[in-house]
């Protein structure tokens, strides 16, 4: 064989190999895609810090969640770490906060931001898109604040998310009533998907624009396995 012919066969072979490696992880999965826009992750924070202060979301937040000093607390895309000082705050020096994302950057610079403020109860964790890769069974609270809509695939995330979840914790879930494809969730919509994995609603309540809602949840039925899991119908 030619050197030309040599090359030209070991680059097929090795297109060949890496074609059969390039499987996405949506075929790879065993959930079922979701049927609904996903919403391109465009910032690390929803909106400047000062002018989500004066909103007074996060205490209200917090407030309807029921966090409590000594409680432990995942907050899931935590982003810039607004929320991660507040929940730090909230919880006391007898209690933890997860603060996970799934850049490792922003999860550094999270990390620096919690020492820099003397958050000794915070850790910051790097999880994936599918699996916030928290301790099991180590929650009493998970807050998923203005990213739900990013979560590429929401029955993945939350069917790992359960194996964090003490009995009887909650998750909460803050996002804008609009569809997904203009960085909202409907609530009817987000019911459903939770309901897919087994959690109930217990609490909603809007928020001080008139637009956005907090949505709390417990899990009231057993985890399905991945492939009995029921898509819910794309509204959009």
């Amino acid at each position: 064989m030619s050197t030309i012919r040599a090359s030209l066969a070991a680059i097929l072979m090795l297109s060949a190999c890496n074609g059969a490696d390039s499987s996405s992880d949506e075929e790879l999965s065993p959930f079922p895609p979701v049927e609904r826009p996903v919403s391109a992750i465009v910032a690390s924070q929803y909106s400047d810090e000062a002018s989500r202060e004066q909103t007074g979301e996060a205490n209200t937040v917090l407030a309807v969640l029921g966090v409590e000093a000594g409680d432990t607390v995942a907050d899931i895309g935590a982003g810039k770490g607004f929320y991660m000082q507040k929940l730090a705050a909230a919880v006391g020096e007898g209690g933890r906060v997860y603060a996970q994302d799934i850049f490792p950057d922003v999860v550094s610079d999270l990390e620096v931001r919690a020492n820099a403020n003397g958050f000794g109860n915070v850790e910051a964790v790097l999880g994936t898109p599918a699996d916030p890769k928290l301790p099991e069974e180590s929650l009493d609270h998970a807050l998923l604040v203005h990213m739900y809509h990013e979560i590429e695939n929401p029955y993945a995330l939350l069917w790992h998310l359960r194996e964090a979840l003490r009995p009887d914790a909650t998750i909460a879930v803050v996002d804008a009533d609009r569809i997904t494809s203009q960085h909202g969730t409907p609530p009817e919509l987000l019911a459903c998907e939770l309901g897919a994995i087994g959690f109930e609603q217990v609490a909603q309540s809007p928020l001080e624009d008139g637009n956005t809602y907090v949505a709390i949840f417990r899990a009231s039925e057993p985890r399905p396995a991945p492939e009995d899991i029921v898509p819910c119908q794309n509204p959009q």
